[in-house]
């Protein structure tokens, strides 16, 4: 029994001399939020195009539920909410037409549950498309996007047109939500403290590769920011095994170090050096290390 809900493998792709999908490969495991973090152009909406079949493996394969999405797009897209950046809607319907013209297109449409959303999002069903805010634009597309209850969600920079409040106590409610009832959640954004309140693992993906998969929990074990005191000033940067990033000097060094802490305290006492201060980095700064190291 496989419990991965999607299933990503050696997928690479190119539009003209760009690499946008570069050897990647990923599992998103039933019932979790997935975080796919990476700055603009860095491939997300590419590899969730590959994801909604929208664009055919040219390496490599994809699985939804077990399905070719591009073969079997009946099979994988009914079961599938998406929520695009575009938020494409159309601009003559009111929101209440909308509803009623998508019941029929998926067959676990939950009209209450479809109900009780557009309340939450303070919608009026009256109201036309195309007079909308881009808030209210993106709460009906989220609206449109969960009202079927759909096995996987996938969010392409929910956020955007979002204010705080809405992100907050709306979306990450609703993201929570769904992964509690043993549905799957892919998030793709660039804003990293966004994901890291609301995803299990993430992805983090630069240049169309992947540069780290894991937990969130995991990640941040493993991750560790110590700051080195030395009896004398230093030539060069500190070098410890792992290390990502490294600031300061000649006497006080800050380093984000990948790799387990009892391997980190020994090296830095080879090197002379007083560890004084230790703490965990924000996924945030995992993230900005780790993309910068990949550019050297």
């Amino acid at each position: 029994m496989n419990d991965n809900t999607i299933e990503i493998s050696q997928v690479s792709r190119r539009f003209g001399k760009t690499v946008a999908l570069d050897d990647v490969s990923l599992n998103v495991p039933q019932g979790i939020v997935m975080g796919l973090i990476g700055e603009n152009g860095a491939g997300k909406t590419t590899l969730i195009k590959h994801v909604l079949g929208l664009l055919r493996a040219k390496t490599g394969g994809v699985r939804v539920f077990g399905l070719d999405p591009v073969r079997d797009p009946v099979g994988v897209l009914g079961r599938i909410g998406y929520l695009s950046e575009m938020r494409d809607l159309p601009e003559w319907m009111r929101i209440g037409e909308l509803m009623r013209y998508s019941r029929p297109f998926f067959p676990s449409w939950d009209q209450a549950y479809a109900e009780e959303l557009r309340e939450t999002f303070e919608l009026d069903s009256l109201q036309k498309i195309k007079t909308l805010s881009k808030g209210q634009r993106a709460r009906t597309a989220l609206l449109m996007a969960l009202a079927h209850r759909p096995d996987l969600l996938l969010l392409d920079e929910p956020s955007t047109s979002l204010d705080p409040i809405v992100r907050r106590d709306i979306l990450s409610a609703i993201i929570r939500t769904v992964a509690d009832e043993g549905r799957t959640v892919l998030l793709s954004s660039h804003l990293v403290d966004e994901v890291e309140r609301v995803a299990d693992s993430v992805a983090i993906i630069h240049h169309g590769q992947m540069v780290l998969t894991d937990s969130v929990n995991k990640i941040k074990e493993t991750h560790h920011r110590l700051t080195l005191r030395f009896d004398e000033p230093q030539a060069g940067t500190p070098q410890l095994p792992g290390a990502l990033s490294c600031v300061g000097g000649p006497l006080e060094w800050t380093l984000l170090c990948n790799g387990q802490i009892d391997q980190l305290k020994d090296a830095a006492r080879t090197l002379d050096a007083h560890i004084v201060e230790q703490s965990t980095p924000t996924l945030e700064d995992i993230f900005i290390a780790q993309v910068k190291n990949k550019a050297f």
